[in-house]
């Protein structure tokens, strides 16, 4: 069993794609990031740093004690290796994957993040700001859509935790003001990766957990995410 404390944001989504792909068993904890339970001490034992998402595995690949894994990067990782999918073992295709995962932390998350945070959810309009993180998201949504150009996925015919990592920030495109009809590559790999049942189940279980999705963020979230209210 899998602990599984999650929030319904892309990068929560990232780790419920592949535990439905996987079919491995969960139980989810939702942590509302909306009210602060991330900053919560028995959540913050789990995960320092009070992000989502987080698992605690009960049966560990070493098949020791509980092991706790934070940032969603090193969760995917962790689980490829566990169940021996969606991750090459060794050789070229498991780098390529790989690289294309870490930029998708790096870089990929990050700058679509404070796009979003500055077009979305900033009270004050600031214009350099919009336009950095609109550039630089076009930038890379650039690089994404070359390397799927001829590849039903990033790394070819295999759907890796690459793809899982990327796909949940580039449904956002049009609140990030990124036009996707200028990236078809982007379009034809978003289809093939929403038509397979694993992720209408992974996003199936939003309005369960949070049936605020899409709402208006409060103040009360706003301090809780941003440290002052916007």
């Amino acid at each position: 069993m899998i602990d599984f404390y999650y929030w319904t944001t892309p990068n929560g989504h990232k780790v419920t794609l592949f535990l439905e792909e996987a079919g491995l068993e969960y139980k989810v904890h939702p942590i509302n990031i909306g009210k602060g339970e991330q900053f919560e001490p028995e959540f913050l034992k789990i995960a320092p740093n009070n992000r989502i998402p987080a698992i605690v595995d009960h049966n560990p690949i070493e098949g020791n004690e509980p092991i706790a894994i934070f940032e969603s990067g090193a969760i995917l990782e962790y689980l490829a290796d566990k169940t021996g999918k969606f991750l090459a073992k060794s050789g070229p295709k498991r780098y390529d994957a790989l690289q294309w995962l870490y930029w998708q932390m790096g870089g990929f998350g990050p700058m679509l993040g404070q796009n979003h945070h500055f077009n979305q959810y900033a009270n004050e309009k600031i214009p350099y700001a919009i336009e950095r993180y609109v550039n630089e998201s076009k930038r890379l949504y650039g690089i994404l859509n070359k390397q799927l150009e001829g590849k039903d996925f990033i790394i070819g015919d295999d759907y890796t935790i690459a793809d899982m990592a990327c796909y949940p920030w580039a449904l956002y495109a049009e609140r990030q003001d990124v036009d996707l009809n200028d990236y078809p590559h982007i379009q034809a790999w978003i289809k093939r990766i929403e038509s397979r049942p694993a992720t209408k189940a992974a996003y199936a279980i939003i309005p369960i957990y949070n049936p605020d999705q899409g709402k208006p963020m409060t103040d009360e979230a706003k301090k809780h995410l941003y440290g002052k209210k916007e």
